[in-house]
């Protein structure tokens, strides 16, 4: 008996591409396929998380939502890779500059990520396990991102499972920041992690390509449209290493 479709994809694996392009913004997803892809074709929308299969210079790319946070990528990352046959998956989003040495607007393609959530728990490691990316793909994305003449930075990310943070938990309110800075931590955002243990488990390859949208130190910061459609280098760059992955 088939597993689809499931809770979350109402289609069946024919419907996407071996690779697929993960924003967390739904809106953000059907800008990408409106822009970048040839007849791009609707084929998820259950709870308004929108999904689409198209062409890119004749190579099929889907794009699809992944909804904020690690618990909501981890399902949908883990119904693609399980159920509908999805072999990558490229997180495309913002995240928020902790290092001096990037700025707003900058391109972070993620080696690993670091983490705050319980999220590895399911898995009963008898360890600490390091959510990093596939080698492949980040060794693809740096020979792109050189390509395309983008300014790059590759490291750590920290996902995070708090947006907000209670003001009065640190005496230092800075304290979590200057910690994971110190640690030559470039960036936080709030999924990769869940998407990098994932595709471990389920032996496919995942990747995390972040935007800076703001910065934690300078307090430079971008407005909402703009995260939603602005990011064009970063998914330029997303789409280069899907036309890359399907030669």
């Amino acid at each position: 008996m088939a597993n689809y479709p499931t809770p979350h994809i109402a289609c069946t694996p024919d419907d996407f591409a071996k690779t697929v392009l993960m924003p967390g913004d739904p809106l953000r997803a059907k800008f990408i396929a409106e822009t970048f892809l040839t007849d791009p074709v609707l084929v998820n929308n259950v709870r308004g998380i929108q999904g689409y299969t198209g062409t890119c210079d004749g190579v099929r790319v889907s794009v699809m939502a992944s909804g904020m946070g690690m618990p909501s990528i981890g399902i949908y990352s883990y119904e693609l890779y399980n159920f509908f046959g999805v072999e990558n998956i490229i997180r495309i989003g913002s995240a928020g500059a902790y290092s001096p040495d990037v700025h707003v607007r900058d391109v972070v393609i993620a080696q690993g990520a670091c983490y705050d959530s319980n999220y590895a728990k399911q898995f009963n490691l008898p360890g600490t396990f390091s959510a990093i990316s596939d080698y492949t793909l980040l060794s693809t994305a740096v020979e792109s991102a050189k390509e395309l003449g983008l300014k790059y930075h590759v490291g750590n990310l920290v996902s995070s499972d708090r947006f907000y943070g209670d003001p009065e938990a640190f005496t230092d309110a800075e304290q979590p920041l200057n910690a994971w800075g110190k640690m030559g931590v470039l960036c936080v955002e709030m999924e990769a992690a869940a998407l990098f243990m994932n595709a471990a488990r389920a032996g496919k390859r995942a990747l995390a390509i972040c935007t800076i949208s703001d910065h934690l130190i300078t307090g430079e910061n971008l407005p909402a449209e703009a995260r939603q459609n602005s990011f064009t280098e970063m998914m330029q760059l997303a789409l280069a290493v899907a036309k890359k992955m399907d030669q």
